[in-house]
């Protein structure tokens, strides 16, 4: 088990987010300073302009409009997690603009209008102490799930300050575990213990922004008193510690980070730790008392090559004992993967994607080992995500179902017992019964088959004027599936336009091989993936280079950033949201040096010569003509530092390009920080495209 927070990264306030200036080598790097007074009257500046722009129009208000009348909709699907006897959820709408986390029981839940109990407003709480708090999850103290350790975040940044709260007093316990504000994880070893990495002062963080020390520390006493656990290295990417509470099952370990994609385990037994013989670039994980080995590299044991992509399963003590049996319960081909897995108390659920489609399964431990089934009674089409419900005490679980077109739904059924029930389902926010879902097929500049999906009307005229939105991510081993968008579907596809979703090369849509094809000094063939896609909607004559925009955020800002560069002659308008851009200095902000296992480390002469191919911010130049570019990002996100967009829009107008800007106060890497500002940020960007390409 691994706690949510484990790849957070950690502890840089944002008043020392300014790094050493060498003005000499970049004009710009003073926008690297993120509160700097200077930097936000440049910021201000550049917003006014594009607010001017863009926001005035009837289409905007619309858009705005209803995209807010969506989030704040008291029909969205209201996902609980389980806890006890309960099932909590966080909550937005109109009225509680921050959000209030609920409770409620399953019957209750079964009803169309379930009876809620507020447990804290985060409204209140805000308005109360004069802080602009976001919710950014609990962590409960399992049986009883009485206290719980709450991280509330100052818009919306992944820093946050921890604090233990009791869900039955509905308060925080006066002397209770709490930290201030930085890059923390902290969970429950028992009712008087906690593990906890966060910033303990000086060296305690990896260059990376992780905490690099996980800490045992007991109540009442001094977070300085707390027992180092495990230290990892500087140069490493993160550490921390953890607990599993399963009666019978006990356990206690750490994690290590070597990179972003290599880790070692360790089961604390004792003041010692013992590691987990297993491939650094596998994950380990424990339910009960199987151990489950997830492959991204072929791995020999044995007398036995299990292939990359492989979720391997066996006895933990045995393992220990030096056994090397394993049961595989996924094994990936060339157009397939494992999409995800959950163990409930008697089996483990295995969903596959198979062509970017799902398949789901059940495993079942035996005497003759394991075996296999369908999971039965779910629907046949769209993209399915299952999880436990309680994967101690039931073999329950949740299948979340959605598509392009159809409403998100929200199942729940036992194993073994039939069809899942339907519990909740979104309404239809648009009219799609004259639209239509098709997967296609680009060839890549190396030959490869990149599948692409489209949305669409049934009878679009193929004349090459529908504007149409690219959407791609290829990076992190990340899918990218099918989802209903009922803000696409309303703002894009209702007004005629196109929507087209593309699996390129450094996603996981085909497992880890899939990925790692477009690592490092490959990464050119996710954005030949990219343009191939692009490339194929022209020749298909679904649009044109007039009517083609594209869109992406983060690594997929990273992506638009090398569209814009690359190929300026293919698209219409480009939206870059949230980007990496500089990838000279990225590995310097914030929390880009763990992400060198992605992209390559700059100070390597030999990794910089093929990182700057990719590096936007070193590749635009003032004679050449770019497609109109609306950069976005926000001053709370301190994940991918904003100063990578401030400073490409301020070299591009500095060469004379026409491009908008806008940055977000709030919000931290989604760039929002609640409905009112998604809205926002949603309207600007359909707006944007809205003009550019009609």
């Amino acid at each position: 088990m691994r706690p949510n927070w484990y790849l957070m990264p950690l502890m840089l306030s944002m008043n020392a987010l300014a790094l050493a200036a060498t003005p000499e080598k970049d004009p710009n790097q003073w926008l690297e300073g993120v509160e700097d007074a200077k930097a936000l009257e440049w910021v201000e500046g550049l917003n006014a302009q594009t607010v001017a722009e863009l926001t005035r129009s009837g289409d905007f208000k619309r858009i705005q409009a209803r995209t807010l009348e969506i989030l704040d909709s008291n029909e969205k699907i209201p996902y609980v997690n389980k806890m006890g006897e309960h099932y909590y959820n966080f909550w937005r709408d109109a009225k509680h603009v921050r959000g209030i986390w609920r409770r409620t029981s399953l019957d209750e839940f079964r009803k169309a209008e379930p009876v809620w109990e507020t447990v804290l407003d985060i409204d209140a709480l805000a308005k109360a102490e004069d802080e602009n708090w976001v919710y950014a999850g609990a962590d409960c103290l399992q049986p009883e799930y009485r206290r719980c350790l709450i991280q509330l975040s100052r818009g919306g940044a992944d820093a946050n300050v921890v604090r233990e709260y009791d869900v039955v007093d509905k308060a925080f316990v006066k002397g209770g575990f709490e930290l201030p504000e930085a890059k923390s994880g902290m969970s429950w070893i028992d009712i008087d213990q906690v593990f906890v990495g966060t910033d303990f002062g000086p060296g305690s963080m990896t260059t990376s922004g992780y905490s690099r020390i996980a800490k045992r520390w007991t109540r009442g006493t001094p977070l300085s008193a707390a027992q180092t656990v495990y230290e990892a290295k500087v140069d490493d990417v993160w550490a921390f510690a953890f607990a599993d509470t399963t009666p019978g099952f006990e356990r206690q370990g750490v994690y290590r980070g070597i990179t972003f994609y290599t880790n070692e385990a360790f089961l604390l037994q004792g003041d010692q730790l013992v590691k987990i013989d297993k491939p650094d670039s596998a994950n380990a994980n424990f339910h009960r008392e199987w151990l489950m080995l997830e492959l991204r590299d072929d791995w020999s044991v044995g007398g036995k090559t299990w292939p990359a992509g492989s979720l391997l399963v066996t006895r933990l003590d045995d393992f220990m004992a030096g056994k090397r049996e394993f049961e595989s319960l996924f094994t990936p081909t060339e157009r397939s993967s494992m999409a995800g897995y959950t163990p409930t108390r008697h089996h483990i659920i295995v969903n596959e994607l198979d062509n970017v489609k799902n398949r789901v399964y059940v495993w079942t431990p035996g005497d003759a080992g394991w075996s296999r089934q369908p999971l039965a009674g779910l629907p046949e089409f769209g993209e399915v995500s299952v999880s436990a419900v309680d994967s101690q005490d039931s073999d329950a679980y949740w299948a979340t179902v959605t598509d392009f077109l159809t409403p998100t739904s929200l199942h729940y059924g036992e194993i073994g017992q039939g069809t899942p029930q339907l519990l909740k389902s979104l309404p239809a926010f648009f009219d799609a019964s004259g639209m239509a879902v098709s997967q296609h097929e680009a060839i890549s500049a190396d030959g490869t088959r990149v599948p692409y999906f489209q949305v669409a009307a049934k009878d679009l005229d193929l004349d090459g004027k529908n504007p149409t939105i690219l959407y791609g991510y290829g990076g992190f081993e990340v899918s990218m599936t099918p989802n209903y968008s009922a803000n696409i579907g309303d703002a894009w596809l209702s007004k005629g336009g196109v929507w087209v979703l593309a699996n390129i090369r450094g996603g996981g849509e085909f497992g880890p091989k899939w990925h790692q094809a477009a690592l490092k000094a490959n990464r050119h063939k996710a954005y030949e993936d990219f343009i191939a896609v692009a490339e194929d909607l022209i020749q298909r004559k679904v649009t044109s280079t007039e009517h083609l925009g594209t869109m992406g955020g983060s690594n997929g800002g990273l992506l638009m950033g090398n569209m814009l560069t690359l190929r300026p002659d293919l698209f219409g308008a480009i939206v870059c949201q949230v980007p990496l851009l500089d990838m000279q200095r990225y590995h310097q902000l914030l929390a880009g040096a763990s992400w060198m296992g992605e992209y390559g480390n700059p100070d390597d002469p030999e990794e910089w010569k093929f990182i700057q191919t990719f590096s936007p911010y070193h590749n635009v130049k003032a004679d050449v003509q770019y497609p109109r570019t609306l950069f976005t990002t926000s001053t709370r996100d301190d994940r991918v530092h904003p100063g990578h967009a401030r400073k490409m829009v301020a070299k591009m107008k500095q060469q004379g390009h026409d491009v908008l800007y806008y940055e977000n106060i709030e919000g931290g890497h989604g760039g929002a920080a609640n409905n009112a500002q998604r809205a926002f940020m949603t309207a600007l960007a359909m707006t944007f495209f809205a003009r550019e390409l009609r």
